[in-house]
């Protein structure tokens, strides 16, 4: 049921819900809730919102942020889950100061820049616990939302505060889709598939990776994929991925490929935190790591085995490690030899009759899930989301067979009924994406695999695209995308945590110049020599022609040798590998700012 939405004259809000008859009363001091209009006079009549995201104070100003549109993308036992489609920010004070104000105004856009890209759902009426799995609700009990995955936790922290519990609408990022068919033709299925990203350690690709000292891996996901049968049976089928569970980072330098470090820091103690959470919440974690096993990515597979080998032996008992060398066993595109992993979970004992399983008409637990699979690549998208959509589809097939789907135990459900398997790929395909965009800033890579089952050239030209743009992006786009995280998950808090302004840039003025300096040279030097003024070879021209050419060679030299200094580093919290040196002059004055690795992370390569 939608809110009414009303602007008072003092500038204040006013939002009502018909469902719990209440009225909420935001303005700039604080909010109150009470069962009767409050005394205020608005402005126009009232609109219509779908759901209110919560408050964020800025330096300034606080700011109130709704959701002004919404899509069903499907329901869980009936109840309708949406999709954030429009939104809208309002000041609740002086908006013409904030305006004015430019460090405000960087705020504002960062807040609107991850409300744009964000991909947010919520349950209609919070008729559904979306932060919760299905087990956790049905057979553990569980009453209150999962923090890990309360995507506005921080926004909806005012409300808590003031009782305004109706008004409090738990927002998880990820994907959920759900659809309805009839299997061979004639018997009702519905499938759904969510994924919910938890937003501890979390950012974008290359400024969040790893583990912190809490045990909060980065771009950790879970993700649910739930199946209903014609005679009201729900399956439920958990899967996690995360980042290595380590500390270690890969520093953009502006080339393709980063520094890759691994911290001489000790990371035992938040290892053994990680998992110790992760088997409390699943039961026997399988990690199944795809990291390749030579090269570039060798570093981080060693020091993930020497993490897990070092946990305590009664930790040890409820961790199985498993390496799977996807790039070697599906190479040629052989994707299908994934299915080699299958057959290495069930010698180590996980089968694919582990998941979840409820009776709606009895209201009966009649299965648990009591182990879990962790997926891991370098990035935890695109290896990771292939393998995750096989084990799907492996699990799919059990409980097809358990429910007489299928009457020949064994018979591949794919086979049986190819429709069926199309929008499930399709699924999983469109799932594959929306972790990637979140994580990287780009669709997945591989997905013309999980979305038809063939690897295809136009497929690998797409993967070619996406690899061009991903480069593109984290090397000078995510530094603001990193500070729009933080700024959105109360990371950083700027009436708390800004002294001066971190949006100024401090870096010498021959340094922000350059990149100018080198597109002007290579501009005028195209130009000369298309274009020239007489002839190419007067000494007029070979004079300038010399001197572009000098310094577009020089700075460009320059810019690759000194690729730090370049990358878009976020502004608004410290990363743990990066360090900025300030640097003065002889005689003490201030230069500008340096980017250099902190002495945890030196990496190989010749230091900037």
């Amino acid at each position: 049921m939608s809110l009414t939405h009303f602007v008072s004259a003092d500038g204040s809000h006013v939002l009502f819900s018909p469902r719990a008859n209440q009225y909420l009363l935001v303005n700039s001091e604080g909010t109150s809730v009470s069962t009767s209009s409050p005394d205020v006079a608005a402005k126009g009549s009232g609109s219509t919102v779908s759901a209110v995201l919560g408050t964020i104070r800025f330096k300034i100003n606080k700011y109130l942020v709704l959701v002004t549109k919404h899509e069903i993308t499907g329901s869980i036992m009936g109840k309708k889950i949406a999709k954030v489609v429009s939104h809208k920010v309002y000041p609740l004070g002086n908006e013409s100061l904030s305006k004015k104000d430019a460090e405000e105004s960087n705020y504002l856009s960062l807040l609107e820049q991850h409300l744009n890209s964000a991909s947010l759902f919520f349950s209609i009426d919070n008729a559904y616990d979306l932060t919760n799995s299905l087990q956790r609700q049905l057979a553990n009990g569980v009453k209150t939302y999962d923090t890990r995955f309360f995507w506005n936790h921080y926004l909806s922290e005012e409300l808590v505060a003031a009782g305004a519990n109706a008004f409090v609408t738990p927002t998880i990022y990820g994907y959920f889709e759900e659809h309805s068919t009839e299997f061979k033709g004639h018997q009702k299925l519905d499938f759904a598939l969510l994924t919910r990203r938890a937003w501890a350690r979390a950012g974008t690709r290359y400024f969040r990776r790893g583990i912190d000292e809490h045990g909060n891996v980065a771009n950790f996901n879970e993700t649910e994929q739930i199946v209903t049968t014609s005679n009201n049976k729900i399956f439920s089928f958990l899967q996690t991925r995360g980042s290595v569970p380590v500390y270690w980072s890969e520093i953009n330098d502006l080339k393709y490929k980063p520094n890759l470090a691994i911290s001489s820091r000790p990371s035992q103690d938040a290892t053994a935190k990680h998992f110790e959470e992760q088997v409390k919440l699943y039961g026997e974690n399988y990690l199944v790591n795809l990291v390749n096993q030579s090269g570039y990515e060798k570093p981080v597979k060693d020091a993930y085995e020497e993490a897990v080998r070092t946990l305590s032996p009664s930790l040890a008992e409820k961790v199985k490690y498993i390496y799977f060398d996807f790039h070697h066993e599906c190479s040629k595109m052989r994707w299908d030899r994934v299915k080699l992993l299958l057959d290495h979970l069930t010698q180590i004992g996980f089968t694919n009759d582990n998941f979840f399983a409820y009776d709606i008409n009895s209201n009966t637990v009649t299965h648990v899930q009591d182990k879990v699979v962790r997926t891991n690549c370098m990035d935890c998208l695109d290896r990771t989301n292939v393998v995750q959509s096989m084990l799907g589809r492996w699990v799919l097939q059990k409980q097809l067979e358990v429910t007489n789907y299928l009457t020949t135990p064994g018979q591949a459900w794919e086979i049986i009924d190819p429709s069926f398997n199309l929008f499930f790929q399709s699924f999983w395909a469109d799932n594959a994406d929306a972790v990637s965009c979140a994580y990287s800033g780009t669709g997945a890579l591989k997905t013309d695999y999980t979305r038809t089952g063939k690897r295809t050239k136009m497929g690998a030209l797409q993967d070619l695209n996406n690899s061009i743009t991903r480069y593109y992006l984290n090397n000078l786009r995510d530094g603001h995308r990193q500070d729009a995280y933080d700024l959105f998950l109360g990371n950083y808090r700027p009436f708390r945590d800004s002294r001066q302004s971190p949006f100024v840039d401090k870096r010498s003025p021959y340094i922000q110049l350059l990149p100018y300096i080198i597109g002007a040279s290579f501009f005028v030097l195209l130009s000369l020599l298309i274009y020239p003024s007489g002839s190419l070879l007067s000494w007029k021209n070979i004079l300038i022609v010399s001197g572009c050419l000098y310094l577009f060679l020089k700075n460009t030299t320059y810019l690759i040798k000194n690729g730090y200094q370049f990358v878009d580093w976020p502004r608004l919290v410290p990363l743990d590998f990066l360090k900025r040196t300030e640097e003065f002059t002889p005689d003490g004055k201030f230069v500008g700012i340096k980017y250099e690795e902190h002495e945890n992370y030196k990496t190989s390569k010749k230091q900037i």
